[in-house]
This record gives C-alpha cells, sequence and structure tokens, in this order.
C-alpha cells in the first residue's frame, strides 16, 4: 500500500511525441516506415529511401523499440 498515495497522480497521456507524430515532422510516411521495420529494411536502405539522415532513421528505430507506436502511458 506503499504506493495508494501516488494512484491517478500521473497524467494519462505521454509527455513523448508518438512515432506518428515523428515520422511526419521529418517528412517520412509513417505507414511505410512502419513496413520497412517489418520487412527487415537497413537503415541505409531506409535513409536513401526517406531521403533522411542515417542518423534520424536509427533514432526513429530506437524509438519504435523503445516506446512502440503510440508512446501512451498513464498513471491510473
Amino acid at each position: 500500500m506503499q504506493n495508494e498515495g501516488f494512484k491517478g497522480s500521473f497524467p494519462p497521456w505521454s509527455r513523448i511525441p508518438s512515432l506518428k507524430e515523428m515520422t511526419e515532422e521529418t517528412g517520412i510516411d509513417f505507414d511505410k516506415f512502419v513496413d520497412c521495420i517489418k520487412e527487415g529494411v537497413s537503415t541505409v536502405e531506409m535513409a536513401s529511401m526517406f531521403d533522411v539522415s542515417s542518423q534520424t532513421i536509427e533514432n526513429l528505430r530506437g524509438h519504435f523499440y523503445k516506446y512502440g507506436i503510440s508512446s501512451v502511458m498513464g498513471g491510473d
């Protein structure tokens, strides 16, 4: 019962942008990006396909593996 005082004290939304928001911000088609991950397309191939840097793809891919697609968390 130590955490009882914290129940519901966290917002039911995330402060982390969703993968969809992040891909839109970089001009990458979200659905194509997810399909590329599903198909195992390499970082270099994706960077070339989407005309962005390999670092951008690595950051987006890392976000996907760490937070998933929507990144929504809540304290309820």
